[in-house]
């Protein structure tokens, strides 16, 4: 069997299960060694035990909250200060489905928290260290409620609606220096988000939900073609490059020195 070509090390949040772990198993076999990042510790030296043993690859474990100020501090450190880094895969995340009616104002902060704060601090650490080498990856795992704010609950689309525009910002500032940026924006899929979330996968209509498997090959996939925005659902790309064309074309109407004429009218009315 031909051993795969040593890609550096990926640090990878929310390890311990679901689309973290998958991606760590893909990324082992492909050639990278592991930080994997999670609260889980058992769950993670488990895994780390299991990949050292299929893979060979080194696997170090980070148990860390990362809504904890010290513990995200630790992950930060690592990124900034371990040169053998050449992939963050920021995929620790929470969600949502009652409406906000129905939510709870303090879980909606931890949300944030975690969703928007945690891979924002991230990025910060790992990019300067990225563009100093000259090279690295950054992949934020995002969701279709980036898009589609109103199929489930609002704070949760919104924080993911803020990870698509970080990622968009830095592939804007950091490619030029090196440094190579992925959106992934998953449809349902297979995993325990959905029962932490509040619905059970079981209540979701199956023809829309992916396998994890599916899910992370696919943005995988995503990754090598150079993709900035995968989505892994998505059956026709020009729908998404339609969409991106009209969100560029918005650009030279947005900012003017007068309003647009139809206010203008509207306040002689």
């Amino acid at each position: 069997m031909n051993t795969p070509i040593h890609q550096g090390t990926a640090l990878i949040t929310g390890a311990s299960s679901g689309i973290g772990a998958i991606y760590a198993e893909r990324l082992a076999r492909a050639g990278h060694d592991l930080i994997l990042v999670a609260r889980r510790g058992d769950a993670l030296r488990s895994l780390a035990q299991d990949l050292t043993t299929r893979t060979g690859r080194s696997v170090e474990t980070l148990v860390a909250d990362l809504t904890r100020p010290d513990d995200l501090a630790r992950v930060e450190s690592v990124l900034r200060t371990d040169a053998s880094i050449t992939l963050l895969v920021n995929n620790a995340g929470v969600g949502a489905t009652a409406p906000l009616l129905q939510s709870d104002v303090a879980d909606m902060d931890r949300m944030i928290s975690l969703n928007v704060s945690v891979p924002m601090r991230l990025a910060y650490a790992a990019a300067p260290a990225f563009v100093a080498r000259g090279t690295g990856t950054i992949v934020n795992i995002a969701s279709i409620v980036a898009l589609q704010p109103e199929l489930l609950n609002g704070v949760y689309g919104g924080s993911k609606a803020f990870v698509l525009a970080l990622s968009q910002s830095l592939h804007h500032e950091l490619a030029d220096k090196g440094v190579r940026v992925q959106a992934v924006l998953p449809g349902a899929t297979a995993t325990g988000f959905w029962a932490a979330a509040g619905t059970p996968i079981e209540h979701l209509p199956q023809e829309i939900v992916m396998s994890a498997d599916d899910m992370v090959d696919a943005a995988l996939a995503g990754l090598a073609m150079g993709e900035l925005v995968t989505i892994p659902a998505l059956p026709d790309i020009a729908q998404w490059n339609a969409f991106e064309s009209a969100r560029t074309a918005l650009r030279p109407g947005l900012s003017r020195t007068s309003p647009a004429s139809r206010y203008r009218t509207a306040q002689a009315a």
